[in-house]
């Protein structure tokens, strides 16, 4: 005899509507994870990541203090994540770069582009960025370096594509490609200090990107392993 039970409409409603709540509540709690972010990278840039406190964050995000570790374990934890926002940006527009052939044609002209559209976007992450990477906390500052040791890395793979370089040393690739990533990073710093609307201070700081990318260029041909 068959003894299973079929569910009713109204068990069916009520898993409907407990589905429809645990996706409101999972909403909600993302809601709130971003508001505690961005009330801390609008703070930070008033007096330093540092110098702020996990009340202030929580006021500004307009939560109770105790809320706050519903999101994380403390203010390191919250450095970290914004860290990790802060270089999301700029790792997705040099990896859709790397998908448009005409980026290889003409790779200063497009990494200057690109650094400096990405900073535009992005200008109050970079500016956390650059005060953090040496005045900030330990554990925010040796996450700033972990991910330009990875920027690093992936720009390594791209630089080993081009002429003059397919037969260097894989430690010689990463040493020019630390290179090139110093230089993109002095001229973020350049960019975030822009003021809004001076689009030749804009033109003036990819000039000079591409002058920079150019000289560290002059040297592939005659470098030797």
């Amino acid at each position: 005899m068959n003894t299973r039970v079929h569910p009713t409409p109204r068990d069916t409603l009520s898993s409907m509507t407990e589905s429809a709540q645990a996706a409101s509540r999972q909403e909600q709690k993302g809601r709130t994870r971003q508001a505690i972010l961005a009330a801390a990278l609008e703070l930070a840039q008033h007096q330093g990541f540092a110098q702020i406190s996990l009340r202030q964050v929580a006021r500004a995000a307009g939560i109770v203090p105790t809320a706050f570790y519903r999101h994380f374990e403390s203010m390191d934890e919250l450095g970290l994540a914004l860290v990790e926002q802060s270089f999301s940006t700029l790792r997705r527009m040099i990896r859709e770069a790397q998908r448009d052939p005409k980026v290889f044609d003409n790779i200063i002209d497009a990494a200057a582009d690109v650094l400096v559209e990405a900073v535009k976007q992005s200008k109050a992450h970079f500016a956390f960025v650059a005060r953090e990477r040496v005045g900030g906390s330990e554990a925010v500052r040796r996450a700033i370096r972990h991910e330009l040791d990875l920027f690093v890395s992936e720009l390594a793979v791209v630089l080993a594509r081009l002429p003059n370089i397919e037969s260097w040393a894989t430690e010689d690739v990463q040493m020019v490609s630390r290179l090139f990533v110093r230089n993109m990073v002095s001229n973020a710093e350049e960019v975030v200090e822009m003021p809004d609307g001076r689009p030749d201070l804009e033109e003036s700081i990819k000039e000079g990107a591409r002058r920079q990318m150019r000289l560290i260029v002059v040297g592939f041909r005659d470098w030797r392993s």
